[in-house]
Order: C-alpha cells, then sequence, then structure tokens
C-alpha cells in the first residue's frame, strides 16, 4: 500500500500564483513596501487585540530571524548583559537556541514533556531553585502545541517570557486566546509546508510599542528613519551633523522581506483559519485510532480545541516498537522525521552544553523523543481515510 504521504505538502493555490504574477507585472515596487505593511496590519488583526492594545507585527525574511531580531532587540530593550541566563527547552528547533549564544547570552536547557513537548514541569520546580537569576524563558510552542506559560509565569514571575509559535499559528492559552496575542515577543513562521506560507519568511510580533520600534530600526540595519515620526525628529535634533535619511542608532541587519512574499501572505491568511480547523480534525481522529494503541505509544495531548496540530507526533513506550513504526510508514509511503530534531544536546554545535535536571535515573524524556519518536506530515490535504488505512497496517503488525 502506497499512501503518497509526504511530510510537507505545498499550500500555494494556483490563485495565489496568479496574484503574485500579477503584481510582480504590475508594480512598480517590489522591495519592502506598501504591501508588507498591509500584511503586518492583517495579521495584527489575526492574531487579535490584547488587553493593552494592538499589537504590533513585523514581517521579516523567516522565523529564524524572527527569532534573533526579537532576542536581539529584547537584551538590548531589558538592558540584558553578556551571561545572563535563557531557559531553553532541550527538544526545539535549533535557531531557537542558536541567538541566544550569538547575543552572549547563556542558554539553560530543560527536560520536556512527552504530551505537549513543551517543559517538563518538574525539572521546571528543580531550576527555579537551581537558578533563581533566570532572566529570559523562551517557550517552544511546538507541533502545534501551547506551551504552559500560565504555569511559567507563576514560576518565573521576574523573566522575560517570551514565545517561539513558529510551528503553532493559531493555537490557543487557557483564555482562548491566541498564542502570541498577548506577548512581549512572539515569532511565526511562513515556511514552506506550515500553516501557512509566503515561501519563506516569518513574523514577529509585541505588545509593546517602543519594542517594536526598536525591532524595526533593527530589521532595517539600525536605521534611525524606521523609528516613529515623533522619534525620528528626536534623533534628527540630537545629531544634527549626520544625514538623519542614513543614520543608525543601533545595530542592525537586514532581516526584511519584500513585496511578493506579503502578496501571497495576504492571500494565504484568508485561508488560514480553515486549514486550520481541518489540521484540528485530522489530529482527533489521530488520537482516537492511537487511544487503541496507548499500550505502545506515549499518548500526546488530547485537547483537540486548543492546539493548531502541525503533525501528528509517535513517540514509542519501547525501542523495538519505534523501529517497527518506522518501517511500517516506509513500507505504507508515508515520510516522517525525528521530533523537530531530537535531543539538541545530542548535536556537535551544542557539545559541552547539559541539562539541568532533578531526573537522578538519567531517564530523560528528551532522549525518549529522540530515540522512540517519529512524527508524520498533517496538513489540510490529509484525511481520515489515510489516518485509518495507516492505522489498520499498526494495528496488524505492531
Amino acid at each position: 500500500m502506497n499512501l503518497d504521504w509526504p511530510l510537507m505538502k505545498d499550500t500555494i493555490t494556483f490563485k495565489d500564483r496568479l496574484k503574485m504574477a500579477k503584481f510582480v507585472m504590475t508594480s512598480s515596487k517590489l522591495t519592502n513596501g506598501p504591501r508588507v505593511k498591509q500584511f503586518e496590519k492583517e495579521w495584527d488583526a489575526w492574531i487579535g487585540a490584547n488587553p493593552m492594545g494592538m499589537n504590533h507585527s513585523l514581517f521579516v525574511s523567516s522565523g529564524s530571524t524572527a527569532n534573533y531580531l526579537l532576542l536581539s532587540a529584547v537584551k538590548e530593550f531589558c538592558n540584558l548583559q553578556d551571561g545572563d541566563k535563557v531557559l531553553v527547552p532541550a527538544c526545539t528547533w535549533m535557531t531557537n537556541v542558536a541567538p541566544v549564544i550569538q547575543l552572549g547570552l547563556q542558554p539553560i536547557f530543560c527536560d520536556i514533556n512527552l504530551e505537549n513537548f513543551s517543559f517538563d514541569l518538574e525539572d521546571l520546580d528543580y531550576i527555579k531553585e537551581a537558578h533563581p537569576d533566570i532572566k529570559v524563558v523562551f517557550v517552544s510552542h511546538l507541533l502545534g502545541f501551547p506551551g504552559d506559560n500560565e504555569i511559567i509565569e507563576e514560576l518565573f514571575p521576574d523573566a522575560y517570557i517570551l514565545d517561539d509559535v513558529c510551528e503553532s499559528h493559531g493555537c490557543l492559552n487557557l483564555d482562548g486566546e491566541k498564542v502570541g496575542s498577548n506577548s512581549l515577543g512572539a515569532t511565526f513562521s511562513f515556511y514552506f509546508g506550515h500553516h501557512m506560507t509566503t515561501i519563506e519568511g516569518g513574523m514577529v510580533t509585541t505588545n509593546n510599542a517602543s519594542l517594536y520600534e526598536l525591532m524595526r530600526m533593527k530589521r532595517s540595519h539600525g536605521l534611525a528613519r524606521e523609528a516613529s515620526p515623533d522619534r525620528f525628529e528626536i534623533y534628527k535634533n540630537q545629531y544634527k551633523d549626520v544625514d538623519s535619511k542614513f543614520m543608525f542608532v543601533t545595530d542592525g541587519y537586514n532581516f526584511r522581506n519584500h513585496e511578493v512574499c506579503a502578496v501571497l501572505g495576504s492571500s494565504q491568511l484568508k485561508r488560514l483559519d480553515k486549514m486550520i480547523a481541518q489540521r484540528r480534525r485530522n489530529y482527533e481522529y489521530f488520537l482516537a485510532r492511537m487511544e487503541c494503541l496507548n499500550n505502545i505509544f506515549h499518548m500526546p495531548s488530547d485537547d483537540t480545541l486548543t492546539n493548531s496540530s502541525f503533525c501528528f507526533p509517535m513517540v514509542t513506550k519501547h525501542r523495538e516498537d519505534a523501529i517497527k513504526i518506522k518501517t511500517i510508514l516506509n513500507c505504507c509511503g508515508v515520510e516522517s522525521r525525528p521530533i523537530v530534531s531530537g535531543n539538541l544536546l545530542r548535536h556537535p554545535f551544542l557539545k559541552g552544553y547539559s541539562l539541568t535536571t532533578c531526573k537522578q535515573d538519567g531517564r530523560f524524556n528528551v532522549d525518549i523523543a529522540h530515540n522512540n519518536g517519529v512524527y508524520m506530515g498533517n496538513s489540510h490535504f490529509v484525511n481520515t481515510r489515510m489516518i485509518g488505512k495507516l492505522f489498520d497496517v499498526i494495528e496488524e503488525n505492531v
């Protein structure tokens, strides 16, 4: 049986392509301009208002640059010092952790849990005592699951909480709000195969107008002209010996995106809720079939209302079953991959770092996910018939 089930599939429709082609043929400006600003405002509206007012969003070149831009701006805005500690999970994407190191901060690695793949709550309690000086908690909302922000905020009331929502567009917190809608800083990825795509691209959101202004300048080389009109006037009057149009007031990068990707983003955003709804329906059926095999699998979160289901995670209790599952997936034409990238601390780049954990037996959840875990793609192209056929084969052979 060949289910022809890829890990990711292009969400760009023929109509999307026509919109981009028409724009390219008729527009006199293709670099960062009015369509980028329009897409940012549309994203503001989609992510939702927060108690402090409107969100502020910045369209950037990728989810990875979104992470770097956010952390760079937070370090400057919050006056963090080299060596200050940033709490990160041991299972996430590398560009969550790399900016911490690149910016001179110190990553503190926490084990994960096997339900929503966020921080292990028992180890969080231990880390609170072992590292009372944690300055930033960078929460990875992995695989469509919302992390445990409410608990994290209670444990680390003095830390700055940042949200990586790159894989979890539309997941909800306990108040029913989209994760990232009321955050000091949140990042999203629009890479091919994510909930929506701009081919390459990402978004940073913040509820803080001053942080937004700083990120705007950093996104474009650190130029003063990217500040608010009032702030720009202050800079012009303060530094009259510098051409104000080419004045640099902070370190910066070229993390901008362009008009064509913004046109695609606006088109995709109109369908995003519908695509997330299909992912949730698929995940609900996946859970129902997986429940019959709960003696084999560690069951992921059964909350089908708050997650936006990036994929179907499968973590077995025993290594031999994981090998069988991978063989079945290959034979059925189902592409799979590790849980994100497995245990990051096994990768050469992070040699020398280790978990901060209270576990004495050496059995870490992140290693279980690394050794026994795979995930399959979920999208609006997947349906319950495909899921059912796959589980029929699994039930017969495991």
